[in-house]
């Protein structure tokens, strides 16, 4: 991507950490950060309709969005579930090459931008050759990661993810999860030649790292990856299926929620992905570390995982934020809108998040953009000096936006709207998306076609 360039944007209403002002100018400085904000202004520069903090798809395994649509038919067993359509996606990535994984990953953080992220938390566990053996990069494929990237200009906080065992017994892992496995001293080989080539992208890329799971890693394995991060992102799954969970609870003598909080110091730099099984308790005591819950609506509804407690979490001061996981389908909106009807059908309620002073859809947002930058280790997720320029723009033109002001656009949003509202996306300051369309769409969109017909030929 082209450097940024200092430049001003004008938007008629803009949502600030203030509150919702109206003839708003943020000026973008050279380093991709914001450099002030006006209220009251004349129009200056770029004119925008409706102005927000973009948020982070902070959850995201690029190399599944080529399976979207592959994996809808029955099992040969009674009943399919999210450990049959686990046995599709091994046998899929075993005809994965290098450049298939660039390829897709680019198309997907094009399409992320076009949806209205800025940046993406790319929790990457696809390290190996098939049959298990490493590239004579052992980074090979967290390198295609990185340099997707650096073609769509999306802001990147890559996650190699640490993948030791097969379950908690530590069995072997199967063939279809060789391609992921690490011993210790192999994988901290891999993240150190990852955090180096990261250097090559601008200066909001982050580097952190992701324990698997409970069931993947063990206590050794956790503790190294808790040193390695430090301060940085920390990803894990955590608690998305039942069957994780007894099998947790039968080794460990405790549910996965429970046993991390005993055995952690849960902060605010860890992300923990669905936690889609817990109990009242464990839900209360998870919003009280800070850490942030990594929400993953669309993909939890299509594995069936089950309701995230989103309202007793949000309830004690949760922070949450949203990520497209599987990739079958990428929409912000999406993400936001399944996630409060996850809650309506439960609880057989309405407007279940929002509070006497925000709508749902602010709520929302504004969690997405504040909890998503947390996760991502990420100077964003508000439109404020000295804040990452992650920003995205609402079409004036939308037919459903007519005569909408403050939070009745974020309804209209994430309830009557789809990312055909989106029209402008800035990243760090880089303007990736211009009337909805990314600026490099037509190449990314050639290649990833080219790279599915002869990957279909392949399978």
């Amino acid at each position: 991507m082209a450097t940024n360039s200092a430049t001003e944007v004008f938007a008629e209403q803009a949502l600030l950490p203030s509150g919702w002002a109206e003839n708003v100018v943020v000026s973008l400085g050279l380093d991709g950060r914001i450099k002030d904000v006006v209220t009251g202004a004349n129009p200056a520069g770029q004119r925008v309709a409706v102005l927000l903090p973009a948020p982070v798809n902070l959850h995201s395994h690029a190399f599944q969005r080529a399976m979207a649509g592959m994996s809808e038919r029955r099992g040969i067993g009674p009943r399919d579930s999210f450990w049959t359509w686990r046995q599709i996606m091994f046998r899929f990535l075993d005809a994965l090459t290098p450049d298939d994984v660039e390829a897709i990953a680019a198309f997907v953080q094009m399409e992320m931008l076009e949806a209205g992220y800025a940046a993406v938390g790319e929790f990457h566990y696809l390290h190996h050759q098939p049959g298990g053996v490493p590239y004579d990069n052992p980074a090979e494929l967290s390198d295609r990661i990185i340099a997707a990237a650096a073609s769509t200009g999306i802001g990147l906080t890559h996650l190699p993810v640490l993948y030791q065992y097969g379950g908690c017994d530590r069995r072997a892992l199967a063939a279809g999860q060789i391609r992921f496995g690490n011993d210790l001293q192999g994988f901290e080989t891999l993240f150190e030649r990852a955090a180096m080539f990261i250097k090559a992208l601008p200066d909001d890329a982050v580097i952190g790292i992701a324990p698997h799971s409970l069931r993947a890693v063990d206590e050794a394995g956790l503790k190294t990856a808790v040193d390695l991060a430090g301060d940085k992102p920390l990803h894990m799954h955590l608690a998305e299926q039942i069957p994780e969970v007894e099998e947790v609870l039968a080794s460990k003598g405790a549910r996965p929620v429970e046993w991390l909080l005993e055995n952690q110091k849960v902060e605010p730099n860890w992300c923990l992905i669905h936690c889609t099984q817990m109990t009242q308790e464990e839900t209360k005591a998870l919003a009280l570390t800070g850490a942030v819950a990594g929400l993953c609506p669309i993909t939890e509804s299509s594995l069936g995982d089950g309701i995230f407690d989103g309202v007793r979490f949000m309830e004690q001061g949760g922070r949450f934020g949203f990520g497209s996981d599987s990739n079958i389908r990428i929409s912000l909106s999406e993400e936001l809108r399944t996630f409060e009807y996850s809650q309506r059908l439960r609880d057989r309620s309405r407007a279940t998040v929002a509070t006497s002073e925000k709508s749902t859809g602010r709520v929302l947002f504004e969690g997405a953009a504040t909890g998503g930058a947390q996760a991502a280790g990420r100077s964003a997720g508000s439109i404020a000096a000295g804040k990452f320029a992650d920003l995205v723009a609402l079409d004036g033109n939308a037919i459903d936006l007519d005569g909408r002001k403050g939070d009745e656009v974020l309804d209209t949003f994430v309830f009557a709207g789809d990312d055909r509202m989106v029209s402008e996306v800035w990243s760090a300051g880089r303007h990736v998306v211009s009337g909805g369309n990314h600026v490099k769409g037509d190449a990314i969109r050639a290649k990833y076609r080219a790279t599915m017909t002869a990957l279909r030929d392949r399978l």
